[in-house]
């Protein structure tokens, strides 16, 4: 880090420089009051936020210090696959209560853990103290064509990448006094932004996409809703890691898989065998009034609403 502006005396900077320590080489330009960075011709600037707070998102018995880092980053770069984007460096936002001040290197070093499996290097950010714990990841990345929510149109067809009801098997376990599966726990602690896969989908046809951070049902009908279409799931097609209903793939929330539409037909077998996930059809787009049915045993059902932070 030789090309970093020397940090200036001070609790504040002592702290950034524990960081700085762990992320290394993955952290780049810090030390003046912003960054800059250079986009390559041709192509946008795409921009996210994302914020994840203690005892909504998760709670301190449930996960790692570095597993907590690595959450909340990944979540902030499903935002970027979710438009098909390339990360190009990601900002990093911490309120750090006194209680947390310990463990400030292992949460930094799940973050660049995440940063860096994503090719995304750090390039500032904000400290605070304050509670309770709040990490705020800003994401930046770039496309020649964004994959936007609004293109899907009647006769597309539906996909959804990996298989899901994890975090919400997890959560579930947790509350009743219980361990989850090591499978439903690592979807939730351990969730990876398919930033790679989006790629793949956008050059193979996707008309429009979204990622799955509020439900399967929530997030069919936010894309139906910016389409101005009638989305169909076949509920029985939901693809479902072990111990999942289908009520409960649908409603499970900060997945991070993507939900993506096609006029064409993907390669699902390419697709698996390029990044070692599933692919599986799920529904289609139709014309009509926006919103999502739900198929169950040829028959059309209401589908469930996705999570809403205000609804309580």
């Amino acid at each position: 880090m030789s090309d970093e502006t020397p940090l200036g005396p001070g609790r504040e900077f002592d702290l950034v420089r524990v960081m700085m320590a762990r992320w290394g080489d993955r952290a780049r330009g810090i030390g003046d009051d912003a960054t800059s960075l250079d986009l390559p011709p041709g192509e946008q600037l795409v921009v996210s936020t994302d914020t994840s707070l203690e005892d909504v998102h998760f709670r301190r018995e449930w996960l790692s210090p570095e597993e907590i880092g690595w959450r909340a980053t990944a979540a902030a770069l499903s935002d970027l696959a979710a438009m098909a984007a390339k990360p190009l460096g990601v900002l990093v936002a911490l309120t750090l209560p006194p209680a947390w001040l310990d463990e400030l290197g292992a949460l930094a070093e799940g973050i660049a853990a995440a940063t860096s499996a994503a090719g995304a290097p750090i390039v500032g950010g904000d400290l605070t103290n304050g509670a309770p714990l709040a990490l705020t990841l800003t994401v930046l990345g770039t496309t020649a064509a964004p994959l936007r929510r609004s293109g899907a149109q009647p006769g597309d067809t539906l996909w959804v990448t990996g298989q899901l009801g994890g975090p919400a098997l997890a959560i579930a376990a947790w509350s009743e006094g219980r361990q989850p599966t090591p499978e439903a726990r690592a979807r939730f602690a351990r969730p990876v932004p398919r930033i790679r896969e989006a790629q793949w989908l956008a050059a193979a046809g996707a008309t429009a996409g979204i990622d799955i951070s509020d439900g399967l049902g929530g997030d069919a009908a936010h894309l139906a809703a910016a389409s101005g279409v009638r989305i169909t799931i076949e509920a029985e097609a939901v693809p479902r890691i072990t111990g999942a209903d289908v009520s409960t793939a649908q409603r499970s929330g900060e997945e991070y898989e993507l939900l993506v539409t096609t006029r064409k037909s993907f390669d699902a077998v390419a697709f698996q065998r390029t990044f070692g996930l599933s692919l599986t059809r799920i529904g289609a787009v139709e014309r009509g009034d926006a919103g999502v049915d739900l198929l169950i045993g040829g028959e059309r059902v209401a589908s469930p609403a996705g999570y809403d932070h205000y609804s309580q």
